[in-house]
């Protein structure tokens, strides 16, 4: 048996990356997962495809619009009318930009705002209430270190991923001794696509090499000189999800190299 076979996940922007990591390390454990997010129809549904068959769970996609509370609503429904239940649900769906405060973009701002924490408020919204009645669900922010710590130019990145911690503690507060926990997990740098557009913008930005973009970006922050995999994200997630962690609710867990014990 599987420890998660027989439980239901949404993982919002899990069409490559972090979340998609994170749903494949589900599907590992016999976790049905709903996938979500934006990119090429084709490369979304081989992922869907090779993760449902290798791991023998159910495994559905959904194109929900995470700027949309409507669609929000509507993935949620879905995900309850395909699978029957949601017991864990991992709010992963995030976008970047960065300038000065003075030349940020005001509809990006609202944008960053929109999918890295307004999604969350309305996905908890509407899947909490079944994990209350079932006695036991998961609930799992992927906030980032810059959730805990800021960097310069990224005003709308660190507001979000900061509010996001503050709404993961208050949903463990309301949520504590009811069977349902909720946690944050603060990456730092993650080798992931959306991280190598940052590299290949540093490397051109600088003259520098592939390996002297990625050196100078981790020796900027992450006392390691490594990136952490999207598979360790998922590991922690995992942890999350098992009775060991039954105790562990408002929780921020770094997963950074030390970036933020500096």
């Amino acid at each position: 048996m599987k420890p998660l076979s027989g439980k239901v996940a949404i993982v919002t922007g899990s069409t490559s990356g972090i979340g998609l990591g994170i749903a494949e390390g589900l599907a590992e454990v016999g976790c049905g997962v709903v996938m979500n997010g934006f990119g090429d129809a084709g490369e979304i549904e081989a992922n869907r495809a090779r993760i449902a068959g290798a791991h023998g769970v159910s495994v559905t996609y959904n194109g929900a619009d995470m700027t949309e509370p409507d669609q929000i609503a509507g993935l949620i429904q879905a995900a309850n009318a395909d699978h029957g239940q949601v017991d864990i649900l991992v709010n992963n769906a995030g976008i970047q930009h960065t300038a000065p405060i003075q030349s940020f973009p005001p509809e990006t701002w609202e944008a960053i705002l929109s999918i890295n924490l307004s999604s969350s408020f309305y996905t908890i919204r509407h899947a909490l209430p079944g994990m209350l009645e079932r006695g036991w669900g998961r609930v799992i922010n992927v906030a980032s270190a810059h959730g805990l710590v800021a960097s310069v130019e990224k005003s709308a990145y660190v507001a979000a991923k900061h509010g996001l911690i503050g709404l993961t503690k208050v949903v463990a507060l309301e949520t504590a001794g009811k069977g349902v926990t909720c946690n944050a997990i603060c990456p730092g740098w993650v080798r992931t696509p959306l991280l190598d557009r940052q590299l290949d913008a540093l490397a051109e930005e600088g003259g520098l090499s592939e390996e002297q973009a990625v050196a100078a970006l981790l020796g900027k922050k992450q006392p390691s000189m490594q990136f952490a995999t999207p598979a360790q994200i998922a590991g922690t997630a995992l942890f999350l999800c098992s009775p060991a962690a039954d105790q562990m609710t408002g929780a921020s867990i770094s997963v950074d190299g030390g970036w933020t014990a500096q």
